[in-house]
């Protein structure tokens, strides 16, 4: 597998297969037909944000990272409220028509959550450790000769 991530691209790609996915919430078809391949496409999706979550915290040194940590936030996001839409009981999917989505639909959240979380919680540590100077005012000042 390819060690370098395209986040942008790969953000793009997941954000649409979760729009895929809401349309086909909204759509009068044979729900039968299309829960395998619903089902593997949330776990997908799913599993590339574990990937993403992760190589964006091992990685601090990424050009945007701000910019990144808000997309891959916001995908998650996305992915989230697509949960909580197919555990809606009005969702063709909910455990009413199959009775092993809602432990699956579960386990998808807990992830979601973790992964939030760890995403927040980076964001809110580099922003902390950014906002310090490195050097005060005052050794600034010594540095350069100022009075």
């Amino acid at each position: 597998m390819n060690k370098r991530i395209n986040f942008e691209d790969t953000i793009f790609i997941l954000t649409v297969r979760i729009k895929m996915i809401k349309d086909l919430l909204r759509l009068d078809v044979d729900t039968g037909l299309f829960y395998r391949q619903t089902a593997g496409d949330m776990e997908f999706i799913n599993s590339i944000l574990d990937i993403m979550t992760e190589k964006f915290l091992a990685n601090l040194k990424f050009l945007d990272r701000e910019l990144e940590g808000d997309n891959l936030l916001d995908t998650e996001w996305q992915f989230s409220q697509l949960l909580n839409e197919l555990s809606n009981n009005n969702c063709p999917y909910s455990q009413v028509n199959f009775t092993e989505t809602l432990a699956w639909i579960e386990k998808l959240k807990t992830s979601s959550s973790k992964r939030r979380k760890q995403l927040e919680e980076s964001s809110i540590s580099v922003n902390h450790s950014t906002a310090e100077p490195v050097v005060s005012n005052a050794e600034l000042n010594g540095l350069l000769g100022s009075p």
